[in-house]
């Protein structure tokens, strides 16, 4: 173990289940409606050499109105379910990974199973801001692992733009919507591959530390600020806020951090990564996590050019991308790894 922040967490390996848990489908939706840099000119007083310099952002998808969170979770979860060829009736398990619900209760989770039709399956939401997806993968890789489920509809899915000050210059350029969405199942025996070894989830980490949550918070909203009182209005509190140089520090470390020790605890090298995907915050932050682990820049996967900051939903997406594109072959490994609100961080090793 590693010494500092990452002596806390979760963590698993497959090899430490009788069953080995798979991606055997992804997908993904995003709005049709495009913001660019040009239009944020005539908002708020910027430039696009400004946010591309700071943040590698040309562009974001943003929900309209009558779009919200589970109208890209659930196309997102049936582009997935088609390629794994499931059936939503056999679906075990929805988990949603949000900080953007389409409402605090119900869960969107049983909003998306209902809208699915996968009647049977237990469904919750799951909140751990950015990293959520990653914290949604360890949680649907235990429940397939143990034997609990033998099908998991993991899903990262966030309408952030609705959420967003579009007074606040530093943080309003960052934001865009969508969903991706991962089927696991379960493998037992499991199946080898002869020249890369097991496919599937090979080792997963999740971490917290509360006493950073002030770094990136929506202070308003919840029972603390709830919306019935005029000054969390006034205040502007339910919008999403970020001290950014703070955050980009923390960000940096624990990625580099979380990567090294699900390679190790798989028995992998940064030079047996075939694609790095990490959490699409920033392309400063993408670019030196890629230089500390190793991986060359060539291996690293980037579209928060054409997306922006979408939460739970920028690891899933990116992996859909690279897999439909036709990028990932069987037996390549992929790390991902992802850092958000809490603060909390993760990532995983798999391999397809």
């Amino acid at each position: 173990m590693t010494n500092g922040p990452m002596r806390n967490g979760l963590r698993g390996a497959a090899t430490n289940h009788a069953r080995r848990v798979r991606i055997a489908g992804t997908g993904k939706a995003v709005p049709d409606t495009v913001l660019t840099n040009a239009d944020f000119e005539r908002i708020v007083d910027t430039s696009n050499e400004w946010i591309v310099a700071r943040t590698g952002i040309h562009e974001r998808r943003v929900a309209t109105d009558d779009e919200y969170t589970s109208v890209f979770a659930v196309r997102a979860a049936r582009e997935a379910l088609e390629m794994a060829g499931v059936e939503p009736g056999d679906v075990d398990l929805v988990l949603i990974s949000t900080v953007t619900p389409d409402m605090p209760f119900p869960s969107t989770a049983c909003l998306v199973q209902e809208e699915l039709g996968a009647k049977d399956a237990t469904s919750f939401d799951l909140n751990a801001g950015c990293t959520g997806f990653i914290y949604g993968l360890s949680v649907g890789h235990q429940y397939v692992a143990s034997g609990a489920a033998s099908t998991a509809l993991v899903i990262g899915a966030e309408s952030l733009t609705k959420y967003t000050d579009y007074e606040d210059r530093s943080t309003c350029v960052l934001f865009g919507d969508g969903a991706g969405a991962v089927v696991l199942r379960g493998e037992d025996p499991p199946a080898p591959n002869s020249a890369n070894g097991l496919p599937g989830v090979l080792s997963v980490a999740i971490h917290s530390d509360g006493s950073l949550a002030h770094l990136l918070e929506m202070p308003g909203g919840g029972s603390r600020n709830p919306p019935n009182r005029p000054e969390t209005l006034e205040e502007r509190l339910p919008f999403i806020r970020m001290l950014g140089n703070e955050t980009f520090k923390v960000a940096v470390r624990t990625l580099a951090e979380v990567s090294g020790e699900v390679l190790a605890d798989a028995g992998q090298a940064p030079e047996d990564v075939k694609w790095l995907i990490p959490h699409q915050a920033n392309r400063r932050i993408i670019d030196a996590v890629g230089r500390r682990i190793e991986v060359p820049a060539d291996r690293v996967y980037v579209n928060v050019d054409r997306y922006g900051n979408t939460s739970a939903a920028s690891i899933p997406i990116a992996l859909d991308e690279l897999n439909r594109d036709g990028r990932i072959d069987s037996g390549d490994l992929i790390l991902m790894a992802a850092f958000g609100a809490g603060l909390t961080w993760g990532a995983a090793a798999v391999r397809f």
